[in-house]
């Protein structure tokens, strides 16, 4: 739903597909750069999934959700194969791999908070360890990130959900 500065470089490839709303589980099944996006890529998409079926078993009437699935199983024949299997899973910790086509291969480990105040919503802070290759990378992409001009905000109708695996 929303990224500040750093992570909306960190996803870039994401931002830029024109496709909107920006949603992370369209751009895994339906862009074709993401399979070099996500090094990792069927593993991602197992857990994009399994969470995006966790959020469906929460509120089965969520509408956008709904209209995301239909569309995501129209469209894609993994992403159909991988709801067939009625997996679930939550996953508020991890390590997340990219290949970023500024700074490369980036493995950061996350931690994904919900926001009490905002019911659904989670908020996901990306570290990387001082002084090793994640957090070279990320200073680059931050100083990378620093020259671009900055997109207008997204307006409520933009927002959707932002799986990300």
């Amino acid at each position: 739903m929303a990224a500040n500065r750093l992570g909306r470089a960190l996803y870039a490839p994401v931002f830029d597909d024109p496709v909107r709303p920006v949603n992370l589980a369209r751009f895994r099944f339906l862009n074709p750069r993401a399979h070099d996006f996500y090094p990792d890529w069927d593993e991602s998409a197992h857990t994009t999934v399994a969470l995006l079926r966790t959020e469906a078993g929460r509120d089965p009437y969520d509408r956008a959700l709904t209209d995301l699935v239909g569309e995501l199983a129209t469209r894609s024949e993994e992403f159909r194969a991988l709801w067939a299997a009625h997996n679930v899973r939550l996953h508020h910790t991890g390590v997340k791999n990219f290949h970023h086509p500024v700074v490369g291969d980036l493995s950061l480990p996350f931690e994904a908070m919900p926001l009490p105040a905002d019911p659904g919503l989670t908020l996901t802070a990306f570290s990387a360890e001082p002084g090793s290759a994640a957090h070279d990378a990320l200073t680059l992409l931050a100083s990378w990130a620093s020259t671009l001009e900055q997109p207008e905000p997204a307006r409520e109708s933009d927002q959707t959900r932002i799986t990300d695996a």
